[in-house]
């Protein structure tokens, strides 16, 4: 597995990441399939694990502090996250210096280590003046409870604002994005992936299998999502990645061309779907989560060769959708400029 950096910092990290939100989830990953994963992700040169707090109320954390423990720390880079409800208080959920000094100090007993790589806020929190979130990051990083700070489904005005106020006042500034992205997933780069070119930031995009839709389970004719799929509980969870939502002419045509560039390379959907991924400008490492060693297997095929110009070109064709305004307009003024 190859290497990239975190952005503009020093540390390199594995072009996969391993995400660690079906570890102790039910009817996923048990503790002891987690850690066989774990195991497997590590033999194979990956280095990157993310989490979150959230993640099944800290079991995913717990999980993961009980396989680092036997490991050597620092040959590991991990990263969680803060932000959403860790308890029922009217202070257990936001990014308030209360709620984010309090959380971070139970990761850090949860992941049995003193310091975590990457902490990343989970969402914007509307509720709490950026200033006091941005202060109280920096005042981890300062007391090396924190190694670098990093952001997750936020708006671009919402991470060009951050990032102009971490400069203003000179405090440690974001060093990564984790947004969704994927090939059913594009508007990420409307704004964001610009952004982050411009900004020096890593790019970690999460879900880079849209929920399932893109593992190969799904193909056009279907009536229903196979059982025991993600997408047949989402509607009831509330997901986003439900049936009701991806069940159409755009999806299938997009798994049409995947199939088709599958054969062609005799790769498995998956790992086309991820090494697309891997390929996009500014993308430092899709972070790949598993229910099973077979899946975690698929997807570390995606990692160690390169799709054609052609097969991208067929992807992206399959993939793209009309751009609303004002991008529409934009990139109309943009390209008029070229021709001229």
């Amino acid at each position: 597995m190859e290497y990239r950096f975190l952005g503009r910092t020093g540390t390199r990290v594995s072009e996969l990441c391993m995400g660690a939100m079906t570890f102790g989830r039910e009817n996923e990953a048990s503790e002891a399939d987690s850690h066989a994963m774990l195991d497997r992700f590590t033999a194979a040169g990956g280095n990157f694990i993310d989490t979150a707090n959230v993640y099944s109320r800290g079991v995913s954390e717990a999980i993961v502090g009980r396989w680092l423990a036997r490991r050597a720390r620092d040959d590991v880079v991990v990263a969680t996250k803060v932000r959403f409800a860790m308890g029922d208080g009217p202070n257990d959920v936001g990014l308030g210096r209360k709620h984010v000094l309090a959380s971070v100090e139970a990761s850090l007993r949860r992941l049995q280590t003193d310091y975590i790589d990457l902490l990343q806020v989970h969402c914007w929190d509307e509720g709490t003046p950026l200033e006091e979130t941005l202060s109280t990051l920096d005042s981890l990083v300062r007391r090396g409870m924190v190694r670098y700070l990093g952001a997750s489904n936020f708006a671009g005005w919402q991470l060009q604002r951050a990032l102009d106020m971490s400069r203003e006042h000179g405090w440690e500034p974001f060093v990564s994005l984790q947004p969704q992205y994927n090939l059913l997933v594009r508007s990420t780069e409307w704004e964001l992936l610009p952004l982050a070119r411009r900004e020096g930031l890593a790019v970690l995009p999460w879900s880079p299998l849209r929920g399932g839709w893109l593992s190969g389970k799904f193909h056009r004719g279907l009536q229903a999502p196979p059982t025991g799929t993600r997408v047949e509980i989402a509607a009831q969870k509330g997901w986003s990645e439900s049936w009701d939502v991806y069940a159409n002419e755009h999806t299938w045509a997009l798994v049409d061309a995947l199939v088709e560039v599958a054969r062609d390379v005799g790769k498995s959907v998956p790992q086309v779907a991820i090494n697309w991924l891997l390929q996009q400008p500014g993308v430092t490492a899709p972070i790949v989560g598993a229910r099973s060693m077979t899946q975690l297997e698929d997807n570390l095929g995606a990692a160690g060769w390169a799709l054609g110009r052609d097969q991208l070109r067929r992807l992206e064709e399959a993939s793209d959708r009309p751009l609303p305004y004002p991008y529409d307009f934009v990139r109309g003024a943009q390209q008029s400029r070229t021709r001229s």
